[in-house]
């Protein structure tokens, strides 16, 4: 359902810059589609926003929900519950529990539950981009949300078969520890 409306945008979108296509006495609507484009990458955050109902229970693994409409186009983070500790920042070691999930598909590709808690330095290379710019300042003992866009994610490669190319993902991470 989420792919058939993501291809519709993406028509629609397709045949808004097809029509913007012409000679130059039309420049002046480009620049009015392009903060119509902002309005639409606004509104999309928005919704996901509104959308990311998540579990507060940090004993319990959570579930993450079907997001509608298309995703955003930038890094979005929201806290889920905010930690108390200290603030998680870019070269850090840090312990989280996580759970992945594809945005388009709404499937769980990876979760560190019910396995050993990740360990990972809060650098790139080493993990996604980002996870690097949406864990930092996350504070210890929080849960935080993450939908990272393809080019902060595995972008055209993906990671068959698990993570289609240009693939939107969507994290829940807990941190457990920094140090």
């Amino acid at each position: 359902m989420r792919a058939r409306r993501a291809a519709g945008a993406l028509f629609a979108a397709a045949a808004l810059a097809f029509a913007g296509c012409g000679d130059d006495d039309k420049s002046t609507n480009s620049s009015s589609s392009d903060s119509g484009s902002t309005t639409a990458a606004s509104d999309a955050t928005a919704e996901v926003q509104r959308d990311l109902k998540i579990s507060t229970d940090l004993k319990k693994k959570p579930d993450v929900p079907s997001l509608s409409g298309l995703p955003p186009e930038k890094l979005m983070t929201k806290d889920i519950v905010p930690g108390t500790g200290a603030a998680a920042k870019q070269g850090d070691k840090i312990t989280v529990e996580y759970v992945g999930v594809s945005y388009s598909s709404d499937k769980e590709f990876d979760s560190s539950w019910g396995r050993e808690p990740f360990e990972a330095q809060l650098a790139s290379p080493g993990i996604i981009e980002g996870w690097v710019e949406g864990i930092q300042g996350m504070k210890q003992g929080g849960r935080r949300a993450l939908v990272i866009p393809p080019d902060l994610a595995y972008g055209m490669e993906g990671q068959p078969p698990d993570i289609a190319p240009y693939e939107t993902l969507i994290f829940v991470i807990d941190l457990k520890k920094i140090g």
